[in-house]
């Protein structure tokens, strides 16, 4: 499960104002959007956190149950996040960071540390999101700078490597070494992927129908994360980037870089088009840059 600040946010907004248009108009977002956010939350949690008519929109018994916790989430971290920001002092600078699930909980907090140390003076802020609102918050203006495996820039965007990994094979057992393993031996193995929408899976399903592997119907999940606790538990082989390997020295599985042929992914930096790049910002990117291949291996 990874629910997401602005997830809870907008349950929030819809539970206290009991009408998603309004609610959408006080949090700045399409009622679109904000209704995408609670079908995912439910979706995730496994249950309607909302009874909804033509007229008005109530709490379940499910929803009722979660609203004091999200609240005290919420305001804890709105709280604790006043008292860092009032440490500063006039001269303290705030860089705002987003990034999907994966690469904020496993890729960012070392790099975050080490910057830190060597610029005390700048405030990091890290939103944590999929890949299209990690979009819509630089696009929005409400991150500078978005990280992730771009393939494309989106309209309005700026898109930079600031890193290559490549695709290897990971599957249950006791870990060990990186190794490396040709494509065909997936020719027997259970594989498992994500969504065949995702535009990762898509590179992957190219190169596994090179090996007569091609099946849009194999069982997917839609997070790195979940899909590397379901190869340790044994439901199958994945394929997926390198920039993985620090998730998955958390679990019982080996992982293995895939050749013949051996394929890379870039890494992008995403800001918006036009945007004044800081000196923080800078700085950031060069931390980010040279900690990456080390994370990779």
């Amino acid at each position: 499960m990874n629910l997401s600040t602005r997830q809870l946010r907008a349950f929030l907004q819809v539970a206290r104002v009991g009408n998603f248009t309004r609610a959408a108009e006080q949090a700045h977002i399409t009622q679109a959007g904000l209704s995408i956010l609670i079908r995912e939350m439910e979706r995730q949690l496994g249950c309607r956190l909302f009874d909804r008519t033509t007229r008005v929109v109530s709490l379940t018994p499910a929803g009722r149950r979660l609203l004091p916790l999200v609240e005290r989430m919420v305001t804890d971290l709105d709280d604790v996040a006043a008292e860092l920001g009032a440490e500063g002092d006039a001269a303290r600078q705030t860089l705002r960071i987003a990034a999907t699930p994966l690469v904020s909980s496993n890729l960012l907090p070392q790099v975050f540390a080490s910057f830190r140390e060597a610029h005390p003076q700048v405030s990091l802020r890290l939103f944590d999101a999929d890949l299209r609102d990690v979009e819509a918050m630089v696009a929005a203006g409400e991150a500078d700078v978005g990280l992730g495996f771009f393939f494309k820039a989106a309209p309005g965007l700026s898109r930079e490597p600031v890193g290559h990994f490549h695709l290897m094979r990971v599957e249950s057992g006791e870990p060990q070494a990186t190794g490396t393993a040709t494509w065909s031996a997936l020719r027997s193995a259970e594989l498992i992927g994500l969504p065949s929408g995702n535009p990762i899976q898509k590179v992957i399903d190219q190169h596994l129908a090179a090996i007569g592997r091609a099946d849009a119907q194999r069982t997917a999940f839609n997070f790195f994360g979940t899909l590397i606790a379901m190869v340790e538990a044994g439901f199958g082989t994945a394929v997926m980037p390198t920039f993985a390997l620090a998730a998955c020295r958390r679990h019982r599985v080996r992982t293995d870089v895939l050749t013949k042929p051996k394929v890379g992914l870039d890494f992008y930096r995403i800001t918006k088009r036009g945007a004044h790049e800081t000196e923080a910002m800078q700085a950031f990117v060069a931390t980010l840059e040279k900690a990456l291949p080390e994370l990779s291996r």
